[in-house]
């Protein structure tokens, strides 16, 4: 069996290598930096420089692969969110009609579907709608708010005793472990069996507040950790330091009042299936403190 990977070197793409290295199974990494996919091991690996935006590259790397992972890798730096999430949910498609690819994974959102003006949420809804128009079996993952996003903050945690976000302090929030969202994508590559078009979401093992997240972090590291609240137009200043330009900035905005919203994209019924187990503390002495 043979399965590319979008993204491969990202934090769920590298996960799934890791989990599928264990497996027979052949695997194909896509991604524009060479040397990183390198670094992910995997001893029967087809690594190829691909810019997952182009269909020509997409469709030449993945000739006479049975199973595709698809993912849009978040950048700040394009004219718009909008039209990348586009430019790659085109490639895909053709990789997929011209390659006859049998089964997709698809990294989504929770709360995505028809909504407009929600940011990046919408463009995996509008991803979910032309990627289902295909004739094959398409999974769509739908997970909560990554956990390692608040890892990425490590230098404000352990030197600062902060953590900063854009969202009330009680709002409770659907965090998810990358390595849970990998696991489960993993799973359904190597299995031929299932069939359909679907989505599943995935909200880690609990509801957290900001609040919460810095209790239990605190008690960890044996210090206080302190949340900072603070304005979304503080966060685009932040975000137009990295290369954001206008029009990101507001689809940032956007996905930053959807998320926020206690009634919106994350107000979902969890379910068995949606329930994944890697904690809060397990992600914080895992990827904080290691």
């Amino acid at each position: 069996m043979k399965i590319a990977i979008a993204a491969a070197s990202g934090n769920v793409g590298s996960r799934i290598v890791q989990v599928l290295n264990q497996k027979d199974v052949e695997l194909v990494l896509l991604g524009r930096n060479v040397e990183k996919l390198k670094k992910l091991g995997a001893p029967q690996t087809g690594i190829t420089a691909t810019d997952i935006g182009r269909p020509e590259q997409v469709i030449a790397a993945t000739k006479n692969v049975d199973a595709l992972f698809w993912m849009v890798p978040p950048l700040m730096s394009v004219p718009s969110l909008k039209q990348w999430y586009q430019q790659v949910t085109r490639a895909g498609i053709a990789a997929v009609k011209e390659n006859k690819i049998k089964k997709v994974v698809l990294l989504s959102s929770l709360g995505a579907g028809p909504a407009k003006n929600q940011g990046v949420i919408s463009f995996c809804g509008e991803m979910e709608y032309e990627f289902f128009k295909l004739d094959c079996d398409i999974l769509a993952l739908r997970p909560g708010y990554f956990l390692e996003n608040i890892t990425s903050m490590n230098e404000s945690i352990v030197e600062k005793g902060i953590i900063s976000a854009c969202y009330p302090p009680g709002h409770d929030i659907p965090f998810i472990s990358t390595d849970d969202i990998g696991d489960v994508a993993a799973q359904y590559l190597a299995d031929l069996t299932w069939h359909g078009h679907w989505q599943r979401n995935l909200m880690g093992p609990e509801n957290i507040t900001f609040t919460q997240v810095c209790e239990r972090i605190g008690n960890i590291l044996g210090k206080e950790i302190s949340y900072e609240h603070v304005s979304i137009e503080k966060m685009l200043d932040l975000f137009a330091k990295y290369g954001a330009c206008d029009t990101v900035q507001k689809e940032l905005r956007d996905l930053g009042i959807a998320i926020g919203d206690p009634d919106g994209v994350y107000a979902c019924p969890r379910t068995y299936e949606s329930f994944t187990s890697t904690t809060l503390e397990t992600v914080i002495r895992k990827k904080l403190l290691s």
